[in-house]
């Protein structure tokens, strides 16, 4: 099947459908200027995976915070692309019921989507390790470093570290729409990553379709029924074209 085949043929099964949900990764924000943190220009070759170490943040929370910085004036200076506006305008036309994103960026919320459920948290609030209270991030000077709370605990983005659990709510919530979706998209997330990547396996399991978009195969396999290859910036604009038009 051909690629121009192959979306139409995705458009359809959306345009027929209520209930789809889309989980997304860092694919969908690189043309908001946010590099993947994976691949040849990825995040992991110019920094130190161990900044996303809960144990070594807490260990030495000033370097920690230091090179968090250069990724917070990144997260802080992106604004959504085609591909944010695409999803939301899909949730608009009563298809998209809820995206769950791996990313912390904030980007599908400021595009327009209201059920977005943030797997990994949000680098656009922090949070106090010791008494848990949380702020907007605007709130929190990062003039001294590290941050800390009234309290005197360490404040961090309130961002799954590796090392700590994904937030309850935020697993319920998409555990929950995985089971009941029709369709799932998996746009930009090579599928590694746990726990998000049982996400379309549940949603599999349960039934619905997947649909696939990325710059190239992902480790999904043969679990996708449909693979669109190219940038969710590209793709997705042209999906809601499609699902536009008379079948």
């Amino acid at each position: 099947m051909t690629q121009e085949a192959t979306l139409k043929k995705a458009a359809d099964i959306l345009r027929n459908t209520r209930h789809a949900v889309a989980l997304t990764g860092a694919g969908v924000s690189v043309a908001s200027g946010i590099p993947a943190f994976r691949g040849s220009q990825g995040l992991w070759e110019k920094w130190d995976p161990r900044i996303f170490e809960i144990s070594f943040f807490r260990q030495d929370p000033v370097q920690g915070w230091t090179l968090l910085l250069e990724l917070d004036k990144l997260m802080m200076a992106a604004r959504p692309n085609e591909g944010h506006n695409a999803l939301a305008e899909l949730e608009r036309m009563g298809i998209v019921t809820a995206v769950i994103t791996q990313n912390i960026d904030g980007l599908h919320q400021e595009a327009g989507s209201r059920d977005v459920v943030e797997f990994h948290g949000s680098s656009r609030r922090m949070r106090c390790m010791q008494c848990g209270r949380t702020w907007a991030r605007e709130e929190i000077s990062l003039d001294s470093l590290p941050p800390r709370c009234g309290c005197s605990g360490l404040i961090k983005p309130d961002v799954v570290f590796f090392g700590e659990a994904i937030p309850e709510q935020a697993g319920i919530s998409a555990y929950g729409a995985c089971n009941a979706c029709e369709v799932m998209l998996v746009v930009g997330t090579s599928a590694v990553v746990a726990p998000a990547s049982h996400l379309p396996v549940i949603a599999k399991q349960a039934g619905a379709k997947i649909i696939e978009i990325n710059m190239e195969p992902s480790a999904l396999g043969s679990l996708s029924d449909f693979v669109i290859l190219g940038e969710a910036s590209a793709i997705l604009p042209q999906l809601v074209e499609a699902v536009k038009k008379p079948a």
